[in-house]
């Protein structure tokens, strides 16, 4: 081969390494349309956080958040799983509810086109009291946004604000007024617990149910699947499912595919791009 062919042929390979990155980059950063029953687990965990699920059209975002004083005696909350990912700068405030007001402000809701309100599901993860109390002070800096829940009443807005992981259900019922709501379990199905109150119901995939993803779902498990989620929805509660294993496509996939004829609100997951793949209409499943 001459050099002058050498030379062409580096040229065509760096070219085409350099389509494929920058469309690679595309689809990554591609804003999608609102997908419903997209919840993003442990979305902080991403390069971006929130924005990636927001581009994917994800109407569901979780956060676990730490009440933390800093040496000046300041109170924040920071973003984090364990302790030692807190990072001062990484705030509740700064990844996720400045941004979402943005959108709201520029948008007129957190994506075009969805007139229901986004979910922000914050896992407490320590000190339940001392966080509620900085987590109901930090809220009310962005009511305007918010769903308020007063009594018995939702007051929708666009963004709605529930707490899981230790919810402090006590010192939120006895609120007259607040801007966030408390996650439950199947449990709450059928108590006196409003849907004011507890308006979104989770539980651990394999505390109820014995399928593993593998084979045909058992007739009888599905059956209470869908008596559950239909239980739920007619007291006007949200359900979602986590711990579902996923160590294949297939597996994880035969989940999806249960849950969603089963009409489960939220389908959770750290992969995006496969959720949204999985969702769009018309996909093979």
């Amino acid at each position: 081969m001459s050099a002058l062919a050498t030379v062409l042929v580096g040229l065509a390979v760096v070219v085409v390494i350099a389509v494929g990155i920058g469309l690679g980059t595309h689809f990554r950063h591609r804003r999608w349309g609102a997908m419903t029953g997209g919840h993003a687990h442990n979305d902080y965990r991403h390069s971006r956080p929130l924005l990636a699920a927001l581009d994917q059209g994800f109407t569901s975002v979780e956060v676990d958040i730490w009440p933390h004083q800093d040496e000046h005696g300041v109170p924040r909350l920071l973003v984090g799983h364990d302790a030692e990912d807190l990072e001062y700068w990484r705030t509740l405030r700064g990844l996720y509810l400045d941004p979402l007001a943005r959108r709201v402000a520029e948008h007129g809701g957190v994506l075009p086109g969805y007139d229901r309100p986004f979910q922000l599901l914050v896992e407490i993860k320590n000190d339940p009291e001392w966080c509620w109390e900085l987590l109901a002070a930090e809220l009310d800096n962005y009511k305007d946004i918010l769903t308020k829940f007063e009594g018995d009443e939702i007051h929708a807005g666009a963004v709605t604000v529930v707490i899981t992981g230790k919810p402090p259900k006590k010192e939120l019922a006895a609120a007259p007024v607040r801007y966030a709501a408390c996650d439950g379990s199947l449990s709450s199905v059928g108590s006196d617990s409003p849907a004011s109150l507890v308006p979104l119901c989770s539980e651990k995939w394999d505390w109820k149910f014995t399928w593993d993803g593998h084979g045909q779902m058992p007739d009888a498990e599905r059956q209470l699947l869908h008596e559950w989620v239909a239980k739920a929805h007619a007291e006007g509660r949200t359900v979602r499912f986590w711990g579902v294993p996923a160590h294949s496509r297939r597996q994880r996939n035969a989940f999806w595919r249960e849950m969603r004829d089963a009409k489960v609100d939220y389908l959770g997951t750290d992969d995006l791009s496969a959720l949204r793949a999985f969702l769009a209409p018309g996909a093979a499943r």
